[in-house]
Formats: C-alpha cells, sequence, structure tokens
C-alpha cells in the first residue's frame, strides 16, 4: 500500500526525535564524554555479567539503557583518559549499586520514576530474581528491552510470575495464529493479554479474537510484520476504541475492513477527533462506533471553519418551528462560532444529543460543507463594533481571551455576548475552570449557560467559594439545584455575611413560632438590609435587635 513507507517513515521520524537526551557529566571534559559515557557503560556490563552473573547480553542492555543512573554512578569518580574503566571497576568493587534502579531505567521507565519502583530493602538481583527473569524471557521472545517499562508500569504481576510460565502464556497467545513481532505490539498495548492463567478468560479471549481477525484474517500483519514499533503503534490506536468502551469481542470484523484508518492516520488525528466528538456529552462507545463506521470524517477539519448556528441547524434539518423556539428561547448562542466550539453550542443548546444522533445515523459529511460560504451570513454588526473596539481598549489581549472562552462554552457573535463579557473578571483560564467546577456539582450545561447569560457575576468567583454555597443551599437549606434555573444570584451573594445568617435567623424565627409566613430564599438573601431590617420590625418589634446581637455577621475584630 502507498501510505504505508510514509506511515513507517513518520513512526520512525518520532522514535529518534523522542530519544532522551544524554545527561549532563559535568566532571568530564566535553571532548572526552563520548569515549567516557561508553567506558562507563563497558564497566558496568563488565560488573554485571562477571561479578553479579548476569547473562552478558541483559547486563549490556542494563548498562546501555541506564544513562541517568550511570551519570549519577561516575559523578564521584575520578576522571581519567587512561584508567577511567579501570576506576570505575574499582568503585565498584566497594560500592555495590542498587541493581533494580539501573534495571528499571533500562527497561524504559523514567528516571525520575525509578524510586516508586524500587523494591523495599533489596539491592541486588540475587534476593529476588523474578523480576529480572521475566524480563529476560521477555526479552528472548522479542520484546525491545527498552519497553518492557511499558509492560511493567501497567501490569507489574505480569513480572512476578516464572519464565517457564510467562512463555507458555505467549505460546499460547503466538498459538492463535499471531505472528511474534504482532504478539509484541499488542502485549505492549494491551498488558492484560499476559495476566491469564492456564486457559485465556473470557475477556481476553474475546479481546484476541477482534485482533485475530484484525491481523490475521484481513492480513494487517503482514503490513507491520518487521517492525514492532509500527505494530505496537496500531495497536495503541485500536486501543482507543476499547478505552471508549467498545465491547471486546464484537468490533473485530469492523476495525478490518477499517483497517486503513489505523495505517493512515495518527494516533494524535484519532484522539483529537474522538475528544472532539466526546465533548458532545454522549455515550464514549458510540464516538468509537461512529468514527469505525464512518473513517473519512477524521479528514474533516473540524477545527478553523466558521459557521453559523442558525445554518447548522437548518442544514442538518432542524423545522422551522423549532428553530424559531430556539432563537428566543437561546438568543445569547446565535451568530457565528468556530467549528471547534460547535460541541458546545450544541450543549448550550441543549440539542447536543440531537445533533450527534444526526451525525451517527448517516448525516456525517454535512459537517463537510456547514462552514460559511456567504460572508454577510449571520453578520452582528453589534458585535463587530464591539469587537473592533476592543482591539484599541486598554486590557486588548486580557479581554480578547475572555470572549474566546465564552465563545468556547457556546456563546455566539451577538450583542447579548458582548454584555456578558463586559461582567465576566479573570482570566480565560479562571473562568473556564469557574464554569467546569459548577457543572461538576450537577447543574446541566444547557442551565449554566443560560445562568451566565441573566447574572454573569457568577463567574466573578474561586470554584472553592462556589462549592461551599452549593453545598450549603443543598445540604442545609435542603433545597434543590434546579432553585438556582429561578435565583440564579444566590450565588453571587455572600456566604457567611449575608447567606448563613439571614438564613438562620429567618428559621430561628419559624422554629421559635414568631413567623408564620414562608418567604423565599431569593426575598431573604437578596432584599437589601434597610428593607431587611423593616421587615424584622414587622414580624416582631424585638427582632431587629435580636438579629444584631444574635445572628448577623461581625468582623472578626468586632467587639
Amino acid at each position: 500500500m502507498n501510505h504505508f513507507p510514509k506511515f513507517i517513515h513518520s513512526n520512525l521520524f518520532r522514535h529518534f526525535s523522542s530519544l532522551p537526551k544524554l545527561p549532563n557529566f559535568t566532571k568530564i571534559p566535553s571532548k572526552y564524554r563520548p569515549q567516557a559515557i561508553k567506558d562507563a557503560q563497558q564497566a558496568l556490563t563488565d560488573y554485571l555479567h562477571c561479578t553479579r552473573y548476569v547473562p552478558f547480553v541483559y547486563a549490556e542492555h542494563i548498562a546501555k539503557n541506564s544513562l541517568c543512573s550511570l551519570s549519577s554512578l561516575i559523578s564521584g569518580i575520578d576522571f581519567s583518559t587512561t584508567s577511567f574503566s579501570k576506576n570505575i571497576l574499582r568503585f565498584l568493587r566497594y560500592h555495590p549499586i542498587n541493581e533494580y534502579e539501573f534495571f528499571f531505567e533500562s527497561i524504559g521507565i523514567d528516571y525520575n520514576e525509578v524510586s516508586g519502583f524500587l523494591p523495599s530493602k533489596k539491592f541486588f538481583f540475587s534476593e529476588d530474581e523474578t523480576v529480572l527473569d521475566a524480563a529476560c524471557a521477555l526479552s528472548g521472545f522479542g520484546f525491545p528491552w527498552n519497553k518492557l517499562g511499558k509492560l511493567y508500569k501497567e501490569d507489574a504481576l505480569s513480572f512476578r510470575v516464572s519464565s517457564k510460565e510467562l512463555k507458555a502464556r505467549l505460546c499460547r497467545i503466538t498459538e492463535r495464529g499471531f505472528s511474534n513481532i504482532s504478539v509484541i505490539g499488542i502485549c505492549l498495548a494491551f498488558p492484560c493479554v499476559l495476566r491469564g492463567v492456564g486457559e485465556l478468560d473470557g475477556e481476553i479471549a474475546a479481546l484476541l479474537d477482534d485482533l485475530k481477525m484484525v491481523f490475521v484474517d484481513f492480513d494487517l500483519g503482514s503490513l507491520v510484520e518487521a517492525n514492532i514499533d509500527s505494530c505496537y503503534e496500531i495497536c495503541r490506536k485500536m486501543r482507543l476504541f476499547y478505552d471508549l468502551g467498545c465491547e471486546r469481542g464484537k468490533f473485530g470484523e469492523l476495525m478490518g475492513r477499517n483497517k486503513s484508518l489505523f495505517l493512515q492516520h495518527p494516533e494524535e488525528v484519532l484522539v483529537q477527533k474522538i475528544q472532539y466528538f466526546c465533548r458532545f456529552s454522549v455515550r464514549k462507545e458510540d464516538v468509537g462506533l461512529l468514527i469505525l463506521q464512518s473513517p473519512e470524517i477524521l479528514e474533516f477539519d473540524l477545527e478553523t471553519p466558521v459557521i453559523s448556528v442558525m445554518g447548522t441547524l437548518k442544514h442538518f434539518g432542524l423545522s422551522a418551528e423549532k428553530r424559531d423556539s430556539i432563537a428566543k428561547e437561546y438568543p445569547y448562542v446565535l451568530g457565528r462560532n468556530k467549528m471547534a466550539n460547535l460541541p458546545n453550542v450544541m450543549r448550550a443548546l441543549n440539542l447536543n444529543e440531537w445533533f450527534f444522533n444526526r451525525i451517527k445515523d448517516g448525516n456525517h459529511r454535512l459537517l463537510a460543507n456547514c462552514a460559511l460560504s456567504d460572508l454577510d451570513e449571520d453578520f452582528d454588526k453589534d458585535f463587530r463594533d464591539s469587537f473592533e473596539k476592543i482591539q484599541f481598549s486598554r486590557t486588548p489581549v486580557h479581554t480578547m481571551e475572555k470572549l474566546i472562552f465564552l465563545r468556547r462554552i457556546g456563546f455566539g457573535e451577538n450583542s447579548l455576548t458582548m454584555k456578558v463579557l463586559a461582567h465576566v473578571h479573570g482570566t480565560s483560564t479562571e473562568l473556564q475552570e469557574r464554569f467546569d467546577s459548577i457543572l461538576g456539582v450537577g447543574i446541566t450545561f444547557s442551565k449554566l449557560c443560560k445562568m451566565v447569560k441573566t447574572t454573569p457575576k457568577v463567574l466573578n468567583q474561586s470554584p472553592e467559594t462556589l462549592a461551599q454555597k452549593v453545598n450549603f443551599l443543598r445540604y442545609e437549606m435542603g433545597v434543590s439545584l434546579d432553585y438556582l434555573d429561578v435565583f440564579p444570584a444566590f450565588l453571587c451573594f455572600n456566604l457567611e455575611k449575608r447567606i448563613k445568617p439571614r438564613y438562620r435567623f429567618h428559621k430561628w424565627l419559624k422554629e421559635n413560632g414568631l413567623c408564620t409566613r414562608d418567604y423565599s430564599i431569593a426575598s431573604i438573601v437578596a432584599t437589601c438590609e434597610k428593607s431587611f431590617l423593616a421587615r424584622l420590625s414587622n414580624i416582631h418589634p424585638d427582632a431587629p435587635k435580636y438579629w444584631s446581637e444574635s445572628f448577623s455577621y461581625r468582623e472578626p475584630d468586632d467587639k
């Protein structure tokens, strides 16, 4: 296939560009460092093989793939152009190393993470040879030594079984028709396949049935037969779909029929498209199914085109009557926006599931041609005038970032968006964190956008403050979050100085039979201080005095 050499080339480029940088051997003159590294690796190989009885080929693997640990080792050893290797061996003779530290770095675990994997109170392989024996067995099968860390980090238990059992497990997988290269790629991407004891369990067997259909029945294995990295990359792409919830044993044929998807498109593109469609807040397995059934969707530019919100709804078949209803209920979402923001636009309109189902049910090609073609379509002059004023304002960059945030959550190019923009304060990152924190307590996306439109200042508080107010509303006041649809400004009042004391005083009045009327939360909280005290006087002549002495907020220094 003509796309395959390009696939191999890009894979190799990524491999070499991601190799770790050599550590800085500060005590060694720069012109001698390459040779010093080589001498140190040879000395460590000799030490592990001749002194610690590690088989030579594995001792060499450890020495050549543990540069950071090696740098730390030789940092205190005197350098000499003629006897550096001997100096290292002499040092090792009297200062034994933690062999596991070098081992874990050599199998591909980041040096900064190695300490978290070191066994307690064990320094030498002779104290527990199980992990080394497992690594040797896997390496003997063909696994790249410096990639074994991927297996270990995800499934360390596979390194706790005997090398004989590990070989038997690999044999059971190859007996299904896989080549050694395919088995290695599969195990690196799906470490779970090595966990089976005896017969492969049902879920793992179902996964291998899928992979056999792709690699053997649809012959994908022949295209990556000589390249472990390419096979591993393809398996990682397949795993993306299982991580979305696609059922093991049910998707092999669909993946096989669309094998070009795994060869032609980089993993980054797949991840970007998956994340894009997941933002419609639909079932993740439906996102996986959409991409597998319609792989051409990966070619679409879903980031840069400009769209008309109303035009897109019409393009996807929403009736004129429903569009009119949308225009009345969600005017702040209308106008232009970027295709990148389309998922949140639909969530703001509460049409995300309808829109995604339209895409999934065979209308995905409509995404490719819903960009604006008419420069005057959905043009809002008020928005454009306000936009131009931003360019000449005192803080144009800061204001533009806030506008980008509003558009990202679904607000369109219209005058209402500009009115909201004037009242929200904070950086784009801070506004997003606050927005997400309110979403996190259970308020739906569409309702929250409507709250932001009517009461923009809800986003001017820290996530912690917002969480405290919501918790007080739900758990002490015993009120549903739905009440915020009616009174979103509740979140704008000070919890300690206003909400808590006023609510608790009204509650005390009712419990003591002094107030028979049920005041709304909005009436209790939002009433100005003068009107609030007047109301208390009507309830009971002594109520204002008792409020002032026992319930009203006092600063800590007040006496």
